[in-house]
């Protein structure tokens, strides 16, 4: 009897398994002519029978593959021949992070008329707002706002919208950003605002835009560090300069007790020594070993530091 019932199972998976390679090269032809916007080809597939949401080992659809295409016809005939608008890849992507990735803004407005998750995240914790905010679609990011986009939500490395746009200079998608309340106080898991990152990276545009709107420029990540000393450390002149005339503090030290003053002697850039003096940066305040810039300076044999640091200055009202 059992020798009976495997030999039936043998025989049903000999029957089954060309249905099952078949089922799959038809998935296969249906996300290329999806890739090339081929509609009489999709349309023919999906008559036949073919699983519209049939993936391949990336998780990839048909649908993903019109709108990576920018191809609305074929996005358009998909949706209405059932295609599941959250879909997810397994690295998480859907739909519609796919068309904010692409910034095909058309396609994305159409997704979410027909119901497309906005809140979805990849596996990197990014949605929607966050990819279009990185790539300074601001567009389509005024698009996501609008339909309720969450102006808090962060990444793996909890960087928001705002971050992730600031980080990358777009300043008129921060601009936006700020506009439509994003938190510029929200801190990411290193403890940096969008201020300290924008400074960081040298985006001096989007450094005055934050600022404008009320950034704190003393704000301090988790090593005690602000935007100034961050920019003063990279050597960004003009955003160390827009920092201070700003009302950033000349003297506030990070954890480690130094100072913009002594980061710019550290790192050898005497423009930005006589500017931070000329700011009213102290050459009497000491880090946590007991130095002065001056110590620095001299430790590092940089004359000219010294020539600095040891004249009068003038300190600009």
């Amino acid at each position: 009897m059992r020798s009976r019932f495997i030999a039936i199972l043998v025989l049903a998976f000999a029957l089954i398994t060309p249905a099952l390679a078949g089922d799959k090269e038809k998935g296969k032809e249906l996300r290329l002519a999806a890739a090339i916007g081929d509609v009489e080809t999709i349309t023919d597939l999906l008559n036949q029978g073919v699983d519209v949401d049939a993936a391949n080992k990336f998780g990839k659809t048909a649908l993903m593959m019109a709108i990576e295409a920018d191809d609305m016809e074929a996005v358009a005939l998909l949706l209405a021949r059932g295609a599941d608008i959250n879909a997810r890849t397994v690295a998480s992507c859907t739909a519609l992070t796919f068309a904010a990735e692409n910034g095909h803004i058309g396609i994305s407005a159409l997704l979410l008329e027909r119901g497309a998750n906005l809140h979805d995240r990849t596996r990197a914790g990014w949605d929607a707002l966050m990819i279009a905010s990185r790539y300074g679609i601001t567009d389509m990011v005024e698009q996501l706002v609008f339909k309720g986009a969450d102006l808090k939500a962060s990444d793996k490395h909890g960087r928001t919208a705002l971050m992730q746009a600031a980080e990358k200079g777009h300043a008129e998608t921060v601009a936006l950003l700020a506009a439509s309340g994003a938190d510029l106080a929200a801190k990411d898991k290193q403890g940096a605002t969008a201020l300290i990152v924008a400074a960081d990276k040298g985006h001096a545009g989007v450094v005055k835009i934050l600022l404008k709107r009320g950034a704190d420029p003393d704000a301090t990540d988790m090593d005690g560090a602000t935007a100034l000393i961050w920019a003063v450390g990279q050597g960004h002149t003009s955003i160390v300069d827009l920092l201070l005339d700003e009302g950033a503090d000349p003297n506030k030290k990070d954890n480690d007790g130094v100072s913009a003053l002594m980061e710019a002697v550290s790192g050898g850039n005497s423009a930005l020594v006589k500017l931070l003096l000329a700011k009213g940066a102290s050459p009497a305040l000491k880090d946590a070993k007991g130095r002065t810039a001056a110590d620095i300076a001299n430790k590092k044999g940089n004359a000219k530091a010294l020539e600095l640091l040891s004249a009068p200055v003038y300190v600009h009202p």
